[in-house]
């Protein structure tokens, strides 16, 4: 017998002691994620969109814990952590394991609660939670997280690996009775947090354009709509806004279909909006001019297909200026058979149709625009006056900020630059630039754009006291999905505009999808046009610039 036990303690101390060293340590071994801030992201005045505070992991070590007082404890956590009381005692009742969490980015006041309950074998272990003190301002573009704390939604997601920066962790050696030994094993990788994110957006300006979005929403039962804001000189995105939108601190009661951001997901006809690309060109490739005249009636027919104005009315004799100041059809498909539809396409592409914008957003989409070899005998006619072809909000609006910026194009841009843990700023890199249209067509463009908010065209809505505005309507019918076809789609009702227009600063994109009653450009969308583009005049100090805006010649002759 002596022999047989001192054979054994030779094997154990002896032979196989490192083996059995080794398992000991493995079990007494606990290793803890060290998670990195996040970091922040503000708007282009530092105030704070997305920020991380501090918060804690409760955590569980079931084999500490006295199986008959599981169900209790599991029932006390549950109330004070709002959770599932079967889910925490499946957790508490884990087999062969040490380390469980229970709960993260808990509120440190619950957490403090919860350690007063002095609970064996449940803990309390230090970390970060992701809240947006403007709650739904800004959300549609900004984004959200999820419980793990990685980007699922807006900028959040796109840009997650540069704002969550790299995560560390810690190995320490526990005891029997769950305390860290202090001479024990202990390694420690530290995190590296994430750079944060400056926006472009103006979380005023951002504010006013929700709020007059989602009052017209609801005004006139949209079923969504968007507004955008841009300097057209630097391509940056001042306010873009969506309706309707979620608080991303409140995720479990928002609506799945509004998480995303409909002013770049979503494509759309533009309509009569399209018709600046039209003119622009027929006057540098068809040789139209502002005062060209055309006999107008109020239909005409093309390869044995009729197309009509909006509103029936007798032949009139209108300045190329008169047909997109009153957004005639037949007008504008008469001055675009002075140019081929391979220039018609060109012109298109050029304004940024069928290509994504490039900005930083998750989902965007390209839009429809098939080339010239792909059309039917009759598509170039409704191309022209924007239907066939579709777009998102934001490369409409960029179409109009070319226009602004004297037939430059800026790529639209969101992000400002990064931020580093100690304030330093990193700006982005220049937007690309490229010469669409001259900068002659572009003035022509705008002077007839006026005609388009004066009380002879479709927006008088849109004028804006002391300011000169050029603008254009859109009413496009929807297609219905039951029939493929136009008729009982609805409509979308869009306006887009520049102000001032003698010295452009700012263009504002509105867009409401399937308006009930009401459903023109003019009526449902001028008005909000108005409404957004005042606040920013007067946010960005912008002053009227004291001229008069010149009489447009609707009518040829007069």
């Amino acid at each position: 017998m002596l022999s047989l036990f001192a054979g054994r303690l030779v094997q154990l101390q002896g032979l196989a002691s490192d083996g059995y060293a080794r398992q000991a340590m493995q079990q007494r071994l606990v290793t803890i994620d060290l998670p990195a801030v996040r970091g922040q992201i503000t708007d282009a005045q530092g105030q704070p969109l997305a920020m991380t505070v501090d918060a804690r992991a409760i955590y569980a070590d079931p084999s500490r814990i006295d199986p008959a007082r599981r169900p209790q404890i599991a029932q006390t956590l549950a109330s004070i952590l709002d959770l599932n009381p079967a889910t925490v005692l499946k957790d508490l009742s884990k087999p062969n394991t040490q380390f469980r969490y229970i709960a993260r980015g808990v509120k440190p006041d619950r957490a403090r609660m919860v350690s007063a309950l002095d609970f064996p074998g449940i803990g309390t272990l230090p970390e970060y939670r992701r809240i947006y003190p403007n709650n739904a301002v800004g959300a549609n573009v900004v984004g959200y997280v999820g419980g793990d704390g990685n980007g699922l939604g807006g900028l959040e997601y796109t840009m997650n690996g540069m704002l969550a920066g790299r995560g560390g962790w810690q190995r320490v050696e526990i005891s029997r009775d769950g305390q860290h030994i202090p001479m024990g094993e202990d390694q420690t990788l530290k995190p590296v947090p994430g750079r944060g994110l400056r926006l472009t957006l103006l979380r005023d300006l951002q504010y006013k354009a929700q709020a007059a979005l989602e009052k017209q929403v609801k005004a006139t039962r949209s079923k969504s709509g968007s507004v955008i804001v841009m300097d057209p000189h630097s391509g940056q995105i001042l306010a873009m806004a969506t309706a309707p939108g979620f608080d991303p601190n409140d995720l479990a009661n928002a609506d799945q279909r509004n998480l995303g951001n409909r002013a770049v997901e979503e494509a759309f006809e533009p309509g009569s909006t399209n018709k600046v690309i039209t003119a622009a060109a027929a006057i540098e490739k068809g040789g139209v001019t502002p005062d060209t005249a055309f006999v107008v009636p109020d239909r005409i027919t093309r390869l044995g297909r009729t197309f009509h104005d909006s509103h029936p009315h007798r032949t009139q004799r209108l300045t190329f200026g008169g047909v997109l100041a009153t957004s005639s059809n037949v007008g504008t498909i008469l001055a675009s058979e002075r140019i081929s539809q391979q220039t018609l396409y060109d012109f298109l592409r050029g304004f940024g149709f069928g290509e994504p914008t490039g900005v930083r957003l998750p989902g965007e989409t390209s839009g429809l625009l098939r080339p010239p070899s792909q059309w039917s005998g009759t598509d170039r006619y409704p191309i022209v006056f924007g239907q066939t072809v579709s777009v998102n909000a934001l490369q409409m609006a960029s179409v109009y900020a070319t226009i602004a910026n004297g037939g430059v194009r800026v790529s639209p841009t969101i992000v400002a630059g990064t931020t580093d843990e100690n304030g330093g700023f990193t700006p982005a890199a220049a937007p690309a630039q490229r010469r669409v249209i001259s900068a002659r067509t572009a003035r022509e463009i705008i002077h007839m754009l006026e005609g388009v908010a004066s009380s002879d065209g479709t927006a008088p809505e849109a004028q804006i006291p002391g300011y000169r505005v050029a603008g254009k309507t859109g009413t496009a019918e929807k297609v219905n999905p039951a029939c493929g076809c136009y008729r009982g789609g609805g409509y979308t009702a869009s306006f887009a505009g520049i102000a001032p227009a003698d010295d452009p600063q700012l263009v504002v994109q509105v867009v409401l999808q399937d308006p009930k009653g009401a459903h023109y450009g003019g009526e449902v969308a001028a008005p909000v046009f108005k409404d957004v583009m005042s606040f920013a005049l007067q946010s960005r100090k912008i002053p009227p610039t004291g001229n008069k805006s010149p009489k447009i010649r609707i009518y040829a002759g007069h």
